[in-house]
């Protein structure tokens, strides 16, 4: 986040309080109701989440320790068996939602369907059995390269139901970066489509599956299942590749979910890390279902006629919590889209709207500037006012764009829910509660109920009122990350190791900077680690580095980022060439498309500037902080004592 911009959110004043009909009618109805919840938690955490649990959830058998704590690895419900699918499913079949939309989809081209909760029910047991006759068993790991289509959510529901863990890999990402993630995971089948729509176009995912499984490079896959789409001709290869449609007719509707225990792996997800290949983010069963639930019920105050829509991909943990588990778990309505605007559609956002009358819209900051380029004149020209509740994720927002969205797509009467959380959170943990807590814009407000969050110094300390420090959690929570996939050390070192233990307790580390206001609110100040975020979409730089390194005309790379109006931020790469290769408008073109090919079109660079030399320490360490404040076109403030060669900044200051 720029400087300006971070100087804005410190001087922003502005309070929205809750409306007395919207907190009349609301889960949470009061700032006291909210106080009395935080106090029980804080008391005594286990007993505040086991009542949860048992009044939230269907369990097959209860459990016989609520939290097993052995920092920094955690265990929620030992002993208790659970099935997310059956939380989503079937608990709802014995009621009036039996036949209430589960999903609603709005394809690109404007195809369209909706599931009822039977239907989906019926489904998924269907899709489970076809893993089941390919061989999947659990404890299996299955990968999913979906278009966000129906059949993603069916493929999730039906891996939980038998006990597969799932690891989607977002459908922009590369035939590489799909690759590597399907050999870390060890993925015995995988599920994709042969294309989907994105912006007018068709994007071919059968074939990058093909090239991600060339020669053998991911030997455990034994399987991989098409859905048809596009209807494009793609390569089928023999006793490998099924089509989903042809097995789903052979297969029997009848598929009891497993009882799982409820520490068992429910999904792997991957996100990117400062250094290294991307972390493999490990979510179990129970704990992840509690979570997701009742933060999708009290932070979106979900009531039995909501529309809920979240716009993200389900490639992401957004996906995940917030379209598929957390509102199928509440017996929701929840709506996916395949679509985004575009040339030929710019106000497709809120023709959906309009034609679903969606109640509850989430989406990120990103898409919120997006839209105010456009221009209000496309919202004004829709009819909105079905929406009672508006929300942002994926990086903190800027004031002027909450007023905006406040103003423009809710009417000025709709309260918004500005959350905070991870991947490795697994659900929402700073956020207001609508009808109970008033919102500042830029502010994502106060914990949730049984969230410890704090702002502490490098040496563990909390810092005092309007300070900034280091977002950190002081207590587990179900939700949370239980490890990194095949690699516990890299998850104590990642998220436990950066700060000193409090009073001998570990603490979370974000790795976001905060502060914390007078009114106990937080202010989320964005990564403080050598982590990109674009778009809302975390990207490590090592990642984007590696993938310019593997060019033949790059020597070194070195990519930050500077902030961008729309994105958030934009990657800037600074390179060195190879002797024969010379700077040129076309190399870095075709640098920008090899990042392309490497990572996905998230991770293109928006500028490239070619260098002699990079700045580096004493002991050759890259020094990323100068060049952000480079490529920022800021002044180089702070101790350059450690650079090498004072002359390579010099240069770089003159071609800036």
């Amino acid at each position: 986040m720029s400087e300006s911009n971070i100087e804005s959110i410190l001087q922003e004043k502005r309070l929205f309080p809750p409306t007395a009909a919207f907190s009349q009618n609301a889960q949470i109805k009061s700032l006291e109701e909210y106080q009395q919840l935080c106090d029980r938690a804080n008391s005594d955490p286990q007993k505040f989440w086991a009542e949860l649990a048992e009044q939230e959830l269907h369990w097959f058998q209860k459990w016989d320790t609520v939290l097993d704590w052995q920092p920094p690895f955690a265990k929620w419900f030992v002993g208790g068996k659970t099935n997310i699918s059956y939380n989503c499913l079937d608990r709802h079949l014995t009621t009036w939602r039996k036949n209430k939309a589960a999903l609603i989809w709005e394809g690109e081209p404007g195809d369209s369907r909706t599931l009822t909760y039977a239907q989906l029910h019926l489904e998924v047991c269907q899709f489970a059995n076809v893993l089941k006759q390919l061989g999947v068993v659990k404890g299996d790991r299955v990968g999913i390269y979906m278009p966000m289509i129906p059949e993603a959510a069916i493929a999730m529901l039906a891996c939980a139901r038998i006990g597969a863990a799932h690891s989607v890999v977002f459908g922009g990402f590369s035939a590489e970066a799909l690759r590597d993630r399907l050999i870390d995971v060890e993925a015995k089948v995988v599920i994709t489509a042969d294309g989907g729509w994105r912006k007018g176009a068709i994007v071919p995912l059968k074939e990058q599956v093909d090239k991600a499984l060339a020669n053998n490079v991911v030997p455990t896959v034994t399987s991989v299942l098409v859905v048809q789409r596009t209807k494009q001709s793609v390569e089928m290869q023999p006793e490998r590749d099924f089509w989903w449609h042809e097995l789903q007719k052979t297969v029997s509707a009848d598929c009891p979910a497993e009882p799982m225990d409820s520490e068992d792996m429910l999904f792997v997800l991957y996100t990117s890390g400062s250094t290294g290949k991307p972390k493999g983010v490990v979510h179990t069963t129970g704990g992840y279902n509690l979570y997701t639930h009742i933060t999708t019920k009290w932070i979106f105050d979900l009531q039995d006629t909501d529309v809920y829509w979240c716009t993200a991909d389900v490639g992401w943990i957004t996906g995940h919590s917030y379209i598929v588990y957390g509102p199928l778990s509440n017996g929701a309505t929840t709506l996916m889209y395949e679509g985004a605007p575009r040339a030929s559609n710019p106000g497709c956002m809120w023709d959906v709207i309009e034609k679903y009358g969606v109640t509850v819209f989430y989406t990120a900051p990103t898409a919120i500037r997006a839209f105010i380029k456009m221009g209000e004149q496309l919202p004004n020209a829709r009819n909105l006012s079905s929406l009672r509740l508006l929300g942002t994720v994926g990086e903190p927002i800027n004031p002027e764009a909450w007023i905006w969205y406040q103003r423009v797509v809710g009417g000025g009467r709709c309260p918004i829910v500005d959350t905070w959380w991870q991947t490795e959170t697994g659900g929402i943990m700073i956020t207001p509660l609508p009808g109970a807590i008033a919102t500042k814009p830029g502010s994502a407000t106060r914990p949730f109920p049984g969230i410890m969050a704090d702002v502490v110094d490098l040496e563990g300390n909390p810092v005092g009122d309007n300070e900034g420090g280091y977002l950190v959690i002081r207590h587990p929570w179900p939700g949370m990350m239980r490890t990194v996939y095949g690699d516990d050390e890299r998850f104590r070192r990642t998220y436990w190791e950066h700060l000193p233990p409090t009073n001998g307790q570990y603490v979370y580390f974000a790795g976001d900077g905060a502060r914390r206001d007078e009114d106990g609110y937080f202010w989320v100040m964005g990564r403080v680690d050598d982590v990109l975020n674009v778009s809302g979409h975390r990207l490590g730089t090592m990642e984007v580095e590696s993938a310019l390194v593997s060019h033949p005309a790059v020597a070194e790379a070195a990519v930050v980022s500077k902030p961008d109006e729309i994105k958030g931020e934009e990657i800037v790469a600074f390179i060195t060439l190879e002797g024969t290769y010379s700077p040129s408008d076309k190399l870095s073109k075709e640098l920008k498309q090899h990042v392309v090919k490497e990572i996905g079109a998230i991770a293109r660079p928006g500028v490239i500037r070619f260098t002699d030399a990079l700045p580096k320490t004493r002991s050759g360490k890259i020094m990323r902080r100068l060049l952000r404040n480079l490529a920022s076109g800021q002044e180089i403030t702070g101790d350059t004592s450690t650079l090498e060669d004072r002359g390579v900044l010099d240069k770089l200051r003159g071609e800036g």
